[in-house]
């Protein structure tokens, strides 16, 4: 029943819970017992809605910070990561496999403002080897919605 809650709400996060009762042919009280015990749980840690920034007059820089670093002993990477999310530009931070330890990602005002963050805050902790910044240039996709609608071709075809 969890499982199949949180595959509606990850989806549709305004959906009623009448809704979700009725697509599980389950009564109301039930999905929302179901919720509230999963936000308590920590299993639902919050509802974000997802803004395409591009089609507003905001401007918004995003930035993908792949994190080289050494573990702390006896704590390996999670005060590492502790001190990073705790910044408030960082948006998401994952601990990574391969070539590098973090990918911390952030937003900001121009690009000027994510690499002074790098500058001052991110690459001096001590724990940090190297930082390396890429900046996104345009969003197709994001948390499994198609921000960029496809353009139809507006050329006129011509026959031989």
């Amino acid at each position: 029943m969890r499982e199949k809650i949180l595959s509606i709400i990850e989806k549709d996060a305004r959906i009623a819970v009448h809704d979700v009762a009725a697509m599980m042919g389950v009564s109301d009280v039930e999905v929302a017992n179901e919720i509230a015990a999963m936000e308590k749980e920590n299993i639902i840690c919050g509802y974000h809605t997802l803004i395409n920034w591009e089609n507003t007059s905001r401007e918004v820089v995003t930035a993908l910070i792949e994190v080289r670093a050494t573990p702390q002993r006896g704590m390996g990477f999670d005060r590492i990561a502790e001190r990073i999310y705790h910044y408030p530009e960082v948006d998401e931070v994952y601990l990574m496999s391969g070539s590098f330890d973090f990918t911390v990602i952030i937003e900001g005002k121009s690009m000027r403002e994510v690499a002074t963050f790098v500058a001052e805050k991110l690459s001096p902790m001590e724990s940090i080897q190297s930082c390396s910044t890429h900046f996104v240039l345009k969003k197709y996709k994001e948390h499994g919605t198609v921000l960029a609608e496809r353009k139809q071709d507006e050329r006129i075809r011509m026959l031989p």
